[in-house]
């Protein structure tokens, strides 16, 4: 066994060295967060939170007092491992955070990502905006459930449909509704899930023309656009990455059409696409019942998202 790739010894003597050892670990895998991933799988295999991890390393405490029992510092190397391997620190983790919530993930769910943060962000904005409580929202391919939930817990008296095509998703979708449910009694009257596809007119067919807000990330990765990143490639499932079409469109256009059969006249339309479908994604809205569609840029200044209103 080489030096890059011999395991850290779990009797470490240092928390610093034992970071920084980590961290360089994963650095020559390949990732760019490789310090904040080893300071995660530290403090996630020893029970511990990332602020007991940064008073450890200041402290110089000795990796085994941080991590007692051979069991955590054993948990730690196995973490380390796989994701050196690349497997996403949110599966490792079980866990990944979407805006004031803390979401169950792993294999068969798409992992959310801060840029969706944007999306629910302008959907909450216009809800404040227009005064409404109790808005109608409903999510179109939920998958976690991530953008249902948020709107769910932070909008007074939202009422929220979901639907997701996928079974496995969906049931992930279930145990982050009953995880978020435990803090958020109320969630159990405003939030449904409906396993059916999200495209097909007959989907929440009561619906039709009283939704305040419809809401969506679909899948839209051009089919001929494959990720690079392992994480997203080789993990994320494909049904919830492929737009089923070269240019990705296929979906979020039937998404497009579904939408403005939900949405009331005046209510909001908000869609995520690819970085390359802004100006396809306005004029098809804009061509389908929408009078008014623009796309919006995310933090790194890429359009991101559909916003359109009937």
């Amino acid at each position: 066994m080489n030096e890059q790739t011999r395991p850290i010894e779990s009797d470490a003597p240092r928390m610093g060295a034992v970071l920084e050892a980590a961290a360089a670990r994963l650095a020559r895998a390949g990732i760019d967060t490789a310090r904040h991933d080893a300071k995660l799988l530290l403090a996630e295999s020893a029970g511990r939170s990332l602020s007991d991890v940064d008073k450890a390393v200041l402290m110089d405490d000795a990796f085994s007092q941080f991590a007692p029992s051979p069991e955590a510092r054993g948990a730690f190397e196995s973490m380390l491992g796989r994701r050196e391997s690349r497997e996403p620190l949110q599966h490792i983790v079980g866990h990944a955070p979407f805006r004031y919530l803390d979401l169950d993930v792993g294999p068969g769910v798409f992992v959310p990502r801060p840029e969706t943060e944007l999306v629910v962000q302008e959907a909450i904005d216009w809800i404040t905006a227009h005064g409404l409580y109790s808005p109608r929202v409903v999510d179109l391919c939920a998958g976690s459930g991530a953008i249902g939930l948020a709107i769910a817990t932070e909008v007074p008296g939202a009422q929220v449909w979901a639907v997701e095509l996928d079974t496995q998703a969906a049931q992930w979708t279930r145990r982050n509704m009953h995880k978020v449910g435990e803090r958020f009694p109320d969630l159990v009257a405003n939030y449904r899930l409906e396993v059916a596809d999200a495209t097909c007119p007959v989907t929440l067919a009561t619906l039709d023309g009283t939704a305040d807000v419809v809401i969506s990330n679909p899948p839209y990765i051009p089919l001929t656009n494959v990720p690079q990143q392992p994480e997203v490639r080789d993990f994320d499932p494909d049904t919830a990455l492929y737009g089923g079409s070269a240019d990705g469109m296929m979906i979020p256009e039937r998404i497009i059409v579904r939408a403005a059969a939900l949405v009331r006249k005046g209510g909001l339309f908000v869609m995520e696409h690819d970085i390359t479908q802004g100006d396809r994604t306005v004029a098809f809205a804009r061509a389908n019942g929408f009078t008014e569609a623009r796309t919006h840029t995310d933090l790194t200044g890429r359009p991101r998202y559909l916003v359109a209103t009937r």
